[in-house]
């Protein structure tokens, strides 16, 4: 993980307020651990019902709907259910791995590997907001909204198209975020540069290509 050089500045001088509070700083860790495996379990399992209960009921359409149209687009929702249902239970939440990563670490008092710990968890939870997750559903539900419209149904595919496409974003935007809150808010602290001292805030701001932070007073 590649650090920008203001951070690596900024952590040599910044009093953080969590190295000041040694009572409290484990609790913060603790709860945004803890709330991201949670969240991650509830998503994880959310989803695949949403998916597995679409599957169901696209596979009974696709053979017992008295209308040719609704038949053949179930057909295409088969397909569709079972490539997100695949996709949530095979690209799982990083938060559990971490949790226990935490535990471990929080153990061993540990904190700087807790803190690295937590910028590779937000960058993680990041990435999975960007726009590299749109492309896969983006093609799939293009292609499925494009065979719909070849049928004669130009409406109709345009409409499983935008219906795929938002399920997915909400699926996306539903994932726990908890580091990434919690390493981005900013916080008041103390720089120290020799006989000068500076009261302001500062905040780390992750990005899937990078670390940099912001200090403003």
């Amino acid at each position: 993980m590649r650090l920008h050089p203001l951070l690596g500045v900024l952590l040599c001088v910044v009093a953080l307020p969590a190295l000041a509070q040694p009572t409290n700083e484990w609790a913060g860790y603790d709860d945004v651990f803890e709330r991201g495996a949670r969240q991650a379990n509830v998503w994880e399992w959310g989803w695949t019902g949403i998916y597995g209960a679409s599957l169901v009921v696209d596979a009974y359409q696709a053979s017992e709907a008295s209308d040719r149209d609704d038949r053949f687009d179930a057909r295409i929702g088969v397909v569709k259910s079972a490539l997100a249902l695949g996709g949530v239970l095979l690209d799982s939440q990083p938060h559990q791995a971490a949790l226990a990563q935490y535990e471990r670490l929080k153990a061993r008092g540990e904190l700087s590997g807790v803190q690295a710990l937590g910028l590779e968890l937000a960058q993680a939870e990041r990435a999975r907001r960007g726009w590299g997750e749109r492309v896969n559903s983006l093609v799939i539900n293009g292609i499925a909204g494009g065979i719909i419209a070849a049928d004669g149904r130009e409406r109709d595919g345009a409409m499983n198209f935008a219906m795929g496409m938002l399920v997915n974003e909400l699926q996306i935007w539903t994932q726990p975020n908890q580091a990434s809150s919690a390493i981005n808010r900013f916080q008041p602290a103390r720089v120290s540069l020799g006989p000068v001292t500076m009261d302001g805030e500062y905040a780390l701001l992750v990005s899937p290509q990078q670390i940099s932070a912001t200090w403003r007073y």
